[in-house]
Formats: structure tokens, sequence, C-alpha cells
């Protein structure tokens, strides 16, 4: 029985082509299959590259056939969060207000990708200018969980983890302001990398936040995001955060090997608010790695509980800027939920903002200190998993809170201060949804980050467990 195409990992898909055991036209043809029996359900694209990504595995296999040198992505089918621009094709941040824009360049992150031989299959569902972490808010309607397709498949970037998860694609971009790679990564059961601040280039994608967005990977394990990390990582000009801290060779960090590193564990805030069940198969999953050697250290991370207050403020503040010319021009085109957040960034002060601002600066400090005593840090993806669209309100652990708070408790602390963090799935709740473990590490550690998440899947396959569609 022939092994289905759309199984591979990147690796794989790379020495098969090498190989001659199949050719990128046969991979892309696979997944665009894929896309056309299941994106009706899922509503994971928006729109399809069909004819252009046929061309680019047509070309892929030209250089295949050819013996020459070859782009390390060569022929391997990705798909893009519809917040990105694309050169001549439509990108609407899911928005009503740019239902007809066309950009003439794609973003910095798409062009390094596609410079790397990267086959673009399309556009992907993203809540409404990645202003919420459901993704029911969008122009295309709402993303669904390929787990279960009553529930929502995170946000913003909900089309890529849903995307990935389904097999629709190999890999996709998405942004991350207060957790929107790391969120629907948890709710699809996938591996998704925020990088540090400054990392990977913003340039192109439509601003939520400029001092809290990030550009990241969303693959299904951690070898596959190294792999996309090394293409989109480096300095851009074209974005006034980039850094110029030189990129390390990814691949080559993925030793597995983390005996001695210590591994911190925050004792309150993360771990304590999260359902009872998450928080067990996160334990199980450290004690995975602590089997592998890491030692596992109990920390304090001073002034957290005042994240989620600072973390509103500046994304409401920056949102409304961003959006202040267009809003008044536009007010009836935006979604309910995004009209809202942009009048109420009105009414945060600047001296509201600057308070925020100055608490961002002391966490940060608080967490550069613990990092100088550990390593990493650990803590549960989410303190939930997916919920039922159109769910507002749940109960954790006797406490009422709104899904919107209690789904970003644990992400948008590592927005505010620009560490890289990653998710990954380690079990499933008792109504079949996806759970996650986060591992944050020091600024631009990336690789180690990176490596932990890989020794944990070389001992595990949570990565590998796929929804039945």
């Amino acid at each position: 029985m022939m092994t289905d195409l759309t199984s591979y990992g990147v690796l794989d898909l790379l020495n098969g082509y090498k190989n001659g055991d199949f050719s990128p036209v046969e991979v892309t043809k696979s997944y665009l299959d894929r896309i056309d029996k299941y994106n009706d359900t899922l509503n994971a694209f928006v729109l399809v590259n069909k004819d252009e990504a046929l061309k680019q595995a047509q070309d892929a296999e030209a250089a295949y056939n050819s013996r020459t040198s070859t782009p390390s992505l060569l022929g391997i089918p990705l798909a893009h969060k519809d917040l990105y621009s694309t050169a001549n094709i439509r990108s609407t941040a899911g928005s009503r207000v740019l239902k007809d824009h066309v950009p003439t360049e794609d973003a910095t992150s798409i062009a390094l990708l596609t410079s790397h031989g990267a086959i673009n299959l399309g556009k992907l569902n993203t809540h409404e200018f990645a202003y919420g972490p459901t993704n029911e808010q969008s122009m295309f309607g709402s993303c669904l969980n390929p787990w279960n397709t009553e529930y929502f498949s995170g946000g913003s970037s909900g089309g890529s983890g849903a995307a990935v998860a389904a097999s629709l694609c190999l890999g996709a971009t998405g942004s991350d302001t207060g957790g929107s790679i790391r969120i629907p990564s948890a709710c699809c059961g996938i591996t998704g990398l925020k990088p540090t601040y400054g990392r990977i280039s913003r340039s192109g994608i439509v601003p939520l936040c400029w001092t809290m967005d990030h550009s990241g990977p969303m693959t299904r394990s951690a070898k596959d995001a190294a792999l996309m990390l090394q293409a989109m990582a480096g300095f851009d000009p074209k974005d006034s955060a980039s850094s110029q801290t030189v990129v390390p060779d990814y691949i080559n960090s993925l030793s597995g090997d983390i005996k001695g590193k210590k591994i911190g564990l925050p004792n309150r805030y993360f771990f304590d608010q999260a359902d009872e069940s998450i928080e067990e198969s996160v334990m199980q999953a450290l004690s995975v790695l602590e089997g592998l050697g890491a030692i596992l250290v109990p920390i304090d991370i001073k002034y957290i509980e005042h994240a989620a207050a600072a973390a509103l403020a500046i994304y409401l503040s920056e949102g409304t800027a961003f959006h202040d010319h267009g809003f008044n021009l536009n007010q009836s085109l935006y979604t309910d939920q995004v009209r809202g957040f942009l009048e109420l960034g009105n009414f945060i002060l600047a001296k509201d903002y600057i308070h925020a601002q100055r608490f961002r600066t002391l966490l940060g400090q608080e967490m550069a200190n613990l990092l100088d005593e550990v390593d990493y840090f650990a803590t549960p993806g989410l303190s939930l998993t997916a919920q039922k669209i159109g769910q507002e309100d749940i109960t954790i652990r006797g406490v009422d809170q709104t899904v919107f708070s209690a789904i970003l408790r644990n992400t948008e602390p590592f927005n505010l201060t620009g560490l890289p963090a990653i998710v990954m799935p380690c079990g499933f709740s008792n109504d079949g949804m996806p759970q996650s473990l986060q591992i944050v590490g020091r600024p631009f550690d990336e690789a180690g980050i990176l490596n932990v998440a890989h020794a944990y899947q070389e001992a595990s396959d949570w990565h590998l467990k796929k929804p039945i569609l």
C-alpha cells in the first residue's frame, strides 16, 4: 500500500525528492486533493493558489531532475496566514475593510520562504486583523477545529493551526501578539514557535500591536519548525524592530541532549490556574524531560499576576492607533467584536500606556534574572483546551472567567517580554481535544527551546497523532 504523501515531514520529503521516490508535483497534488476534500468542512483556507502552486512544483521537480544544488525547502508545500501580504494575491487580514486588497509584493517572510524553494498552497483564515484568540470573527466565517468541528481552532492564526493539523499543508506561517501562533497550535495539537521579538521580520504583515507582534512557523514537529525558522530568521531593514543577532544553525542544534538543563517551573499563575487534566498531562511531559536528564526547578516569577492588565493596555492602545484613520472611514465594515476593541482603545490614557510599558520592563528584568539561574521555563501551553464555537465563559478550578481571558493567560506574558516560546502537544482532554506544553527560553535561544521540544518529541508520539476527518 502506497504511503500517503501528506504524512511525511520536511526532511523526509526532501530526501524522497532527491532519491526520486516521489516528486514535488505528486506531493503538491496530494495536498491540493486534501484541501479540496476537507476545506469546505474546516474553512482553514480562504484562497487556494492551485495553478501557481503546481507551477512552482513543476519548477522544483525540474531542479531536482537537473541534479543541481537546490534550496533548503525546495518543493515543500506551505500556506500562509492571510495577515501576510502576498504579491498579486488577495490579502484581507480576514476583514471586509481589506476585501479587495491585492499587494504588489510579498511579506519578507514569504519572500524568504519562496527563495528557499517553498511552494505556496494559498492563504489561511485568521481572526479579523488578528484581534482575537478563537478565529470566530472573520469575513470568511469561523475556522473549525479538525479534532471536533463543533470547537474553535484557536486564533488568531486559526487557519494555520487547522490546516497543519489536518494535513492540508506541511507547515504554515502565523503571527503572535498575545499567543496567536501558540494558541491555535495548542488547540489543534501541533507545534508552534513564537521566536524572540525581532528574530523574524514582520514587514508586510498587517500590524496589531507594533511592540508585541511576532512572526513564526507552525508545523507538525520541532524539526520542521527549525527548518522553516532557518529560512525565515534574519535581519530586515524594512522592520525597525528587526535584530542583527547572528542566526545559528537550528537543524544541527537538534541533538536531543538536554542532560543537566535546568527547567524552571513557576509556582503560581500558570499551573495552579490551569485545568487539572492539563496540569496532569504537562507534569507527565515534564517527567519525560526529567527522565532525559533535565532538572526541574521551582521558581517564582514576581509581578506575573499583572501581566494580563499590562498587555491589554498596550495592545488596545497600539491597535486603536494603527486603525485610527481607517476605522473612522469604515466602522461598519469591522465585525462587532473588533469594532468594540478599537473603540475601547480610545479610553486607554497615555499614563496607563506608560505604566504598562514600565511594568513590562520590570517583568522582563525579573524573567531575565530567573533565566540566569535556569535555562528554560515550562508551563502549560494553555490553561484550557479548545472550547465550543460561541462559548464565552468558562469555570476553571472554581473560578468563573471569560474564555478570552483564560486562553491568553499563559501566552501573553512572553509577548510582553519578547522571549522565545514553543508549544507542543502532550495529551488529550476527556472530550478528545489536544493539550499542550510550553517551553520558554532566553532571548534568541530558539535553538535551545527547539532542542527541548525535539527531545520530548523523540521520546513521545503525541505530535504524530492526527485527527480523523
